[in-house]
C-alpha cells in the first residue's frame, strides 16, 4: 500500500520520499478547481509516459506513450470529463505534452472514475513535483528518481491511501 501522509511524505515498503500535494490540503469533499487532494483509498490505473523526454518506466503496471493529441478533460460540461481526451478539444482540457517536466511520467489514480461524477475532481496523478516541492493543483508530486522507484514495485493491484 502507498500510503500519503499530510507531512508531506510518501511511503510505500521500506521507501520514504518528499512529496508535494495540493495548494489548499486535502479533504474529503474534493471539488472542481478547489486545489485539493482526495482523501481516500484508490487503485492504480496505469502510467503515462513521454518518449520524447524519457525511457519507458520499468514497471509491472501498463504504460502508455504520451502522443501530442493527448489531453484530459477536466470540464464538467463534458461528456468526456475525467477521460483522457485527443485534441484539439473544444471543452477545457490539460495538454498531456506540457513544457514543465510534471507529466514527463505519470500514473493514474482511480479518483472520480467508476462512476465518473461532474464537478468532483478530474486528473488526480501522481506525477513529477515542480520545483521545490510546489504544491499542486490536487495531485501528488514526486521527485522523478522516487516516481520511477515507485514504479518499480507497483503492480496492478497496488492500492494509494491518501490520509
Amino acid at each position: 500500500m502507498i500510503r500519503v501522509f499530510r507531512s508531506g511524505f510518501l511511503t510505500f515498503y521500506k521507501n520514504k520520499f518528499k512529496c508535494s500535494f495540493g495548494k489548499n490540503g486535502f479533504t474529503k469533499n474534493k471539488k472542481e478547481g478547489d486545489l485539493k487532494t482526495p482523501l481516500g483509498r484508490y487503485k492504480i490505473i496505469e502510467c503515462y509516459y513521454r518518449p520524447d523526454r524519457v525511457k519507458k518506466p520499468i514497471t509491472k503496471i501498463r504504460c502508455v506513450k504520451i502522443a501530442k493529441t493527448m489531453g484530459w478533460c477536466d470540464d464538467p460540461k463534458s461528456e468526456k470529463y475525467n477521460r483522457l481526451i485527443k485534441l484539439p478539444f473544444k471543452f477545457s482540457h490539460e495538454k498531456l505534452t506540457r513544457k514543465d517536466n510534471c507529466y514527463d511520467i505519470f500514473i493514474v489514480i482511480n479518483y472520480n472514475t467508476k462512476p465518473i461524477k461532474k464537478n468532483l475532481g478530474s486528473a488526480i496523478f501522481i506525477h513529477i513535483s515542480r520545483p521545490k516541492y510546489k504544491p499542486t493543483n490536487g495531485c501528488i508530486g514526486l521527485k522523478k528518481s522516487d516516481l520511477l522507484l515507485l514504479l518499480k514495485d507497483i503492480k496492478k493491484n497496488t492500492k494509494i491511501q491518501i490520509t
